[in-house]
């Protein structure tokens, strides 16, 4: 199916600009908000002219203020239909992943990714699918994480915990529209070089850059399956040896 009309959360750099810029090629008209507000009007500028006939809306939004994600979704849905349009496809990426092993004193800046990851995620879950199910048709695609799938040490371990509670709440979503005309996809991405990975001192492994990614998370996007593994190779092989990993494996990992 064409979705046409698209809108992306944390779409100020990182894997959400990434996306912004593949979906700009391949003519899609956007919705774009993060914090950042000055880095979107910098993207929309970007994006215009990668293809000056497409529509780029821009807002400002912290998704940890509920009220702030409905107003925002709503004013986009408003935006596409003053285009003939209606909002095709919502996209749950923004995040962070601020943190520290638990009890070492970092309890703010855990309890920010947990809030910003999972209720700021639950927020844009509930304005997308309150639009999707009064136009009865729609796409809601949640970015989750190959963390997911296993508890992590250190810095990964609240964030972590998000990417399974997101990945559980698509799954639990996608069960309770199952015969309505409405999809949702969960992507599981491996490491993808980002601010966030630039953070992290020491490149992870099997590590892709930004701009691989994003071409491989839009179109695994594109297909609309429930979930989808990026890339591909070696993840979705990891994703079935992990179950087996030790803790001490994990640690390494």
């Amino acid at each position: 199916m064409n979705r046409k009309n698209i809108l992306i959360t944390g779409a100020s750099s990182g894997l959400g600009k990434g996306m912004a810029i593949e979906f700009a090629k391949q003519g899609c008209n956007l919705a774009l908000c993060a914090r950042r507000t000055e880095k979107l009007e910098n993207l929309k500028e970007e994006l215009l002219k990668i293809n000056s006939s497409i529509n780029v809306f821009i807002k400002a939004l912290d998704v940890t203020q509920q009220k702030d994600v409905f107003s925002v979704f709503k004013g986009f849905h408003n935006d596409f239909q003053t285009i003939n349009g209606k909002l095709d496809r919502v996209i749950v990426n923004a995040g962070m992943g601020k943190g520290a092993s638990i009890g070492k004193g970092f309890a703010n800046q855990n309890l920010q990714t947990a809030v910003t990851n999972f209720c700021g995620a639950l927020h844009q879950m509930e304005a997308a699918m309150e639009i999707f199910r009064a136009q009865n048709s729609g796409h809601l695609v949640v970015i989750s994480s190959m963390s997911a799938f296993r508890g992590y040490p250190r810095a990964m371990t609240v964030y972590a915990a998000t990417k399974a509670g997101v990945k559980s709440l698509a799954e639990g979503i996608r069960a309770d529209v199952l015969k309505k005309p409405i999809k949702v996809s969960t992507i599981c991405p491996g490491y993808i070089q980002s601010e966030m990975t630039d953070s992290i001192g020491k490149p992870p492994p099997f590590m892709i850059s930004l701009d691989k990614g994003s071409k491989l998370l839009v179109k695994a996007i594109n297909k609309e399956k429930a979930n989808a593994f990026v890339p591909f190779w070696p993840w979705y092989f990891i994703k079935q040896a992990m179950p087996f990993f030790t803790l001490k494996m994990l640690r390494k990992f």
